[in-house]
């Protein structure tokens, strides 16, 4: 692992300040720094979405954002690449994420996840994610919550341009072979998250005979552990993943 581990060169998964209510630590700079630190060549900033009502990143700090990564890029410009992307949130079962389309042009890329904390767009969403999927009882019941929160990412993916889906099936199950299906048609790729369980080994093994690739992400909360993707790494190994289909050993101009 040590020798794949040499070999990284991108971190896709990190929040910083702009994070509200303290949930990300440090400062871009400060995750910038720790990414030279850990031999990485790219750096991907990613706060929470502004749907996210505890920890989104207020609208009005979207642009400020991304002109503070346009004045770090060109301050380090031989050391690192430096890009904004956001994690957006789903909030509605309709396919609705949380990047209004007029704020899109801002970031190089955009994650899409599932969160706590999320200001649904519609009673029926809303009941859908908290209580709904909350339901163990009943297989009939789990099954059917499993299939619409699948639904729910694959609508978004078909019609937004989404990089990756980070951590899928860690804060509410999704059927992950469907899930893979769509993203061998959108060419969207599926985090493996070095800070959650997801995507877990058997996940893995499910999906890996299927045409997609895969990001690793911290998904740090604190600049120190910007670039620490061990957990990913042991994941990926395990299953048998190749290099080749994993997106943190590439340039982005190669992808």
């Amino acid at each position: 692992m040590e020798n794949l581990r040499s070999k990284v060169i991108a971190d896709y998964h990190t929040h910083t300040i702009y994070s509200k209510n303290n949930h990300g630590k440090g400062t871009i700079r400060e995750n910038v720094e720790a990414a030279i630190d850990a031999g990485l060549k790219e750096i991907y900033i990613t706060d929470h979405g502004p749907g996210h009502y505890l920890y989104g990143i207020k609208k009005d700090l979207i642009k400020t954002a991304r002109e503070e990564v346009d004045r770090l890029k060109e301050e380090y410009s031989d050391r690192i690449d430096i890009f904004l992307g956001v994690e957006a949130n789903v909030v509605g079962y309709d396919g609705t994420y949380d990047i209004p389309e007029d704020y899109e042009k801002y970031f190089d890329i955009i994650n899409l996840g599932f969160h706590n904390g999320v200001v649904f767009k519609d009673f029926y969403s809303y009941v859908h994610y908290r209580f709904i999927n909350n339901i163990k009882f009943s297989k009939k019941i789990r099954d059917y919550v499993t299939k619409k929160n699948t639904e729910a990412l694959i609508k978004i993916i078909e019609k937004e341009n989404i990089f990756t889906i980070t951590h899928p099936g860690d804060k509410v199950p999704v059927d992950i072979e469907m899930l893979a299906k769509a993203c061998e048609k959108t060419g969207t790729a599926l985090e493996i998250n070095s800070s959650h369980k997801n995507l877990t080994v058997e996940q893995l093994n499910l999906i890996k005979d299927y045409d997609i690739n895969f990001t690793l992400g911290s998904d740090a909360h604190r600049p120190q552990y910007v670039g620490n993707l061990k957990s990913a790494l042991e994941r990926m190994e395990k299953a048998g993943i190749d290099s080749s289909r994993v997106l943190n050993f590439k340039r982005r101009n190669d992808q």
